[in-house]
């Protein structure tokens, strides 16, 4: 038996083919635009993701102002909690009569919020960043409300405690400012 000739095959050009081009890329999903505007080259780029999406860029010295606030937050933690009537007559000029422990639970909150600091420092992670700058703003400003509130309760106005207010109102206008800043789309270039 002799074999017949095979009739000369038909290839196909997909580069020159811009149709067949684009159908091929439609159907696996590449070359397209997600929800976020992000063009994929590849589907080993769509499925595992664009790491530059999540990466943060920070507002700049924001790991400083994270810096000074976890030392900020831990010594006053420390200070609270081994000199709780020291503690109240620098801010309120006058000597703690009750029990300190009022004052202890106050620096147990506070070590607990700069561990939060502390973590915050070391991550990239955009979410836990915003997260801890919003818990150091409601730390601010129920703070400044809470002692304005004594303040008036007990009708004295010491300089102690007008300093107090005065650096809670400049740090919780920074703190916010840092969130604002860290939560605004970065412009694509």
């Amino acid at each position: 038996m002799a074999s017949k000739p095979h009739a000369p095959l038909m290839k196909k050009h997909s580069q020159t083919d811009l149709i067949s081009r684009l159908k091929s890329r439609k159907i696996l999903g590449v070359g397209g635009e997600d929800d976020d505007g992000e063009v994929h080259r590849s589907k080993i780029s769509q499925m595992l993701g664009n790491e530059m999406k999540f990466a943060v860029r920070d507002p700049f010295g924001l790991r400083v102002w994270i810096l000074i606030s976890a030392v900020g937050f831990t010594v006053m933690a420390l200070m609270a909690l081994i000199f709780p009537n020291h503690l109240y007559e620098i801010v309120f000029e006058e000597e703690l009569t009750t029990t300190s422990i009022a004052v202890r639970l106050y620096g147990g909150a506070l070590l607990s919020l700069s561990l939060i600091m502390w973590n915050c420092l070391y991550t990239s992670e955009k979410i836990v960043i915003q997260w801890t700058l919003i818990s150091e703003a409601c730390y601010f400003a129920v703070q400044f409300l809470v002692t304005s509130i004594t303040l008036m309760e007990i009708g004295i106005l010491p300089n102690g405690a007008i300093l107090l207010l005065l650096s809670r109102v400049l740090f919780l206008v920074v703190t916010i400012s840092y969130y604002y800043h860290l939560g605004r789309k970065p412009k694509k270039i």
